[in-house]
């Protein structure tokens, strides 16, 4: 099935980015949001974006105002009907994302492809609210931060998928710019079931002294030449997202690397939960200088 028009539901962070390149790759595009402010402020950013893209070269005014013309925003889940591919992009809630697909599934024509971007969740039990036709039909798509700047794309498939929709959702991602990774449905995909426990160790690594926050972080950025440290990327990430992710996948694999360490959860209960709260491992009181909390 050609895949010709985008439904993404949430206008956040992520959504916004999954709408903006999509619509730059040339498909007709709806936004979705469940009140007009949340809609103005994703659309303002994709505004924005494009405008950045332009000044520094990357995007043509025409390219620009071409990719405007083809994003409309809504804020009636009804608009969507006619998307050939939808992808949600909201709270990671199973029941809330679950009542959203059912609507989906009643208003939309069979042939209508489903994903999710969730980073965490399963696949196969997010689709288990849906009408079995329409299970083979959902898959995973993980974006990663920022949408337009990373190139990578998890598609997962499930035991039900079908192979035709499958390598619809694969070649959409590619006509998008993303390098496509295939993977099947287990929870943290391809890169959290690898990056969480590395995360987690760095955590424990520090709870037991074998370092500073900044000397393990340079010695990963040194000595692997990854382009930032555990505890720089746990900042960035968010703690309460890192948290989150580990307690799905300790869930799912109960296996000691997936769960998380003591500090981490102190940290998140304190409310210290990264560069959007001014303090995580580091503090962010100057964002151009930032210093490491004394955790211990």
């Amino acid at each position: 099935m050609e895949i010709k028009k985008v439904g993404v539901i949430g206008c956040g962070l992520m959504g916004a980015g999954i709408a903006q390149v999509s619509a730059v790759a040339g498909y007709q595009v709806v936004a979705c949001e469940v009140e007009q402010r949340f809609l103005d402020k994703g659309m303002a950013n994709i505004t924005g974006s494009l405008a950045k893209l332009v000044e520094k070269g990357k995007l043509s005014d025409e390219d620009r105002t071409a990719t405007l013309s083809r994003l409309k925003g809504s804020t009636d889940l009804n608009d969507l009907a006619d998307c050939n591919l939808i992808i949600e992009a909201i709270i990671e809630n199973k029941k809330i994302k679950q009542e959203t697909y059912i609507k989906l599934d009643q208003m939309c024509p069979p042939d209508t492809i489903l994903a999710s971007n969730t980073s965490s969740l399963s696949i196969t039990e997010l689709m288990a609210a849906l009408s079995p036709s329409r299970q083979q039909r959902f898959f995973g798509l993980h974006f990663f931060n920022p949408v337009p700047l990373m190139k990578l794309l998890e598609a997962v498939r499930t035991i039900l998928s079908d192979e035709g929709a499958y390598a619809s959702v694969c070649e959409f991602g590619k006509k998008i710019g993303k390098a496509v990774v295939q993977t099947r449905d287990s929870s943290g995909f391809i890169v959290n079931r690898l990056l969480v426990p590395y995360l987690l160790d760095a955590i424990r690594g520090f709870e037991e002294g074998i370092g500073s926050i900044e000397d393990i972080d340079k010695g990963m950025m040194l000595g692997c030449g990854y382009p930032m440290g555990p505890f720089t990327l746990l900042d960035f990430v968010g703690l309460d997202t890192t948290y989150y992710i580990s307690e799905i996948m300790f869930e799912e694999f109960r296996e000691k690397r997936f769960a998380s360490p003591a500090l981490l959860k102190r940290m998140v209960l304190a409310g210290m939960l990264g560069r959007k709260s001014g303090r995580g491992f580091y503090d962010y009181s100057d964002p151009k200088n930032p210093k490491p909390m004394k955790l211990n």
